[in-house]
């Protein structure tokens, strides 16, 4: 497990300018992380903090890749990133987060960028993942080629056509 503090970021002691950030994320950051989906990867997260009158600009850069699951044979690939954040961080009375813009509690002033990092990256893994062509198990590529080819044909088979639609396809075929 990694140790998650070297996310935190003390606002109270940063100075004036901006302060560059940059971590490598492994294996072990996802699973560091209480209830992430995403449990193995490799990126570089590069960004910067710039500290401003009444409020902190929080920008970050993560590339690299994800492991996921592939959509047609279920095997484990690389899901390349590429993702970009910037926020708005401010003190506060309390801990809130809205879109764009986090408030800290004042007494403690300490960001923790952990899940913050986390979600721009889960944010950005496309909602279909597959491998490149011919890169799927092969053994279940040929499984769900059977399954598929025995699917149609059974509803090939029991489906009638009404008579009626039968002649509305003919003239659609003419036209």
């Amino acid at each position: 497990m990694r140790n998650l503090e070297d996310f935190k970021i003390d606002l109270k002691a940063l100075a004036e300018d901006v302060t560059p950030l940059e971590w490598e994320l492994d294996d072990q950051f996802f699973q560091s992380l209480e209830d992430a989906q995403l449990r193995q990867g490799s990126l570089h997260v590069s960004g910067s903090i710039r500290k401003a009158v009444g409020f902190f600009e929080l920008v970050l850069h993560a590339e690299g890749t994800v492991q996921v699951p592939c959509d047609r044979c279920l095997d484990s690939m690389d899901q390349p990133i590429v993702a970009d954040q910037r926020m708005i961080v401010k003190l506060g009375a309390a801990y809130t987060e809205d879109d764009e813009v986090i408030t800290v509690d004042e007494a403690d002033a300490v960001l923790d960028t952990a899940w913050l990092i986390y979600e721009s990256i889960a944010l950005a893994v496309p909602i279909q993942h597959v491998h490149q062509p011919g890169d799927c198990n092969v053994a279940m590529m040929r499984k769900l080629e059977e399954l598929t080819a025995a699917r149609s044909s059974d509803a090939d088979a029991t489906e009638t056509i009404d008579p009626r639609w039968a002649a509305l396809e003919k003239l659609k075929e003419k036209s």
